[in-house]
């Protein structure tokens, strides 16, 4: 393969579909953009600014497929190809999020660019792929099992609509915050994410998980430019809370918030929420993605009283000979658990700086 194209010898054709595959610097990002704008299954990780972001920030390798009848755009796959530096890398749509996958006008062209796909893979020495698309919604409470699922709720044409729709409960826990001093706002720019990431730092630290670098917030903010906002909340000239939203012209995605322990008595998560929810409303977002979270647990619990419903997680492992209908995400096992509680306990123990400086280094190989 050269400069990112596939060879003949490795894409099967498909009948009156032509296959493109360049990469996000190359891209052609506006038109890219547009068709993903329009196709009602796109989150804000399938905006090109994703992929530039993670080759830019990490630079793991990344593919823009793009599938067109004559002139014209009818199908869209960003590809992200993760060498590890010890065992088998991995060809996934996408990384460090929980969706991706085609965006198609019709079945052919799905097909079309899953073949594609299969021929990446190949060429990077690969058995397979992984597809994360977001499934159907679960009926009922969903409740019968401990699986992860993805948290959505549509929203009304705006932000008093919103605040109608809720319970009494949840209304009264956001005046409760307010009330307690705290003041939220939500912004664009690079001294808010300055102001948002330290916060988040110590608060994976706190959690035992390694922390993306900031460098990787600074290429996503950016990529996105003002799709990428930043919510704070303060108590007094201290921010307590924070979190990160993206959006296309659909739908907005939070996909990383923190407060800090010590003042959530006063509530901050719920100012937080509340005050990108609002905006994004009324900027026009029809759904938010409040991301994923494992049925019945805390963080389940805590996004569905802001109306969120659980939707099918539709992670697909993919094979050089097809899709493997027996492959799914499994619950760890018990010792793969306590494996895992043993590490975090150790993160826990380091100090901030180290976490800091090393987490971003292991963070780039983990693909969730």
């Amino acid at each position: 393969m050269d400069n990112g194209q596939l060879t003949p010898e490795t894409v099967p054709t498909t009948v009156g579909i032509d296959i493109r595959v360049e990469s996000p610097q190359t891209l052609n990002r506006d038109a890219w953009d547009a068709f993903v704008s329009e196709h009602e299954a796109a989150t804000p990780y399938h905006l090109s600014a994703w992929i530039l972001g993670v080759e830019r920030a990490y630079g793991h390798q990344c593919y823009a497929v793009m599938a067109y009848r004559g002139s014209t755009l009818c199908g869209v796959l960003p590809l992200t190809y993760i060498r590890r530096p010890v065992g088998r890398g991995v060809l996934v749509s996408l990384p460090f999020c929980d969706v991706g996958g085609t965006l198609a006008g019709d079945e052919v062209v799905h097909h079309a660019l899953i073949e594609a796909a299969r021929g990446l893979a190949a060429d990077c020495g690969l058995n397979g792929f992984e597809l994360r698309h977001r499934g159907a919604a679960i009926p009922g409470d969903g409740e019968t099992a401990p699986i992860k699922v993805s948290m959505q709720r549509a929203l009304p044409g705006d932000s008093d609509t919103l605040l109608g729709q809720f319970k009494a409960k949840l209304r009264s826990q956001i005046r409760k915050a307010e009330k307690n001093g705290l003041t939220g706002e939500v912004r664009t720019d690079v001294s808010a994410l300055d102001a948002f990431y330290p916060m988040f730092a110590e608060n994976m630290r706190r959690l035992g998980s390694p922390v993306h670098g900031i460098d990787w917030f600074r290429e996503l903010l950016a990529a996105y430019g003002d799709r990428f906002r930043i919510g704070l909340v303060y108590y007094g000239d201290q921010v307590v809370g924070g979190g990160i939203v993206l959006m296309n012209a659909r739908s907005a995605c939070i996909p990383w918030a923190s407060t800090l322990p010590e003042y959530n008595r006063l509530a901050p998560n719920m100012l937080l929420y509340w005050r990108l929810l609002s905006h994004v409303c009324d900027d026009g977002a029809e759904w938010f993605d409040f991301g994923r979270s494992t049925l019945g647990e805390g963080t389940y619990r805590f996004k569905k009283q802001w109306g969120a419903a659980p939707f099918q997680l539709d992670w697909q492992q993919w094979t050089l000979d097809g899709l493997n209908e027996n492959e799914h995400p499994a619950a760890p096992s018990p010792i793969a658990r306590w494996v895992r509680e043993l590490v975090e306990r150790g993160w826990r123990q380091l100090p901030l700086s180290v976490t800091r400086w090393l987490g971003p280094r292991i963070r780039k190989y983990i693909t969730l």
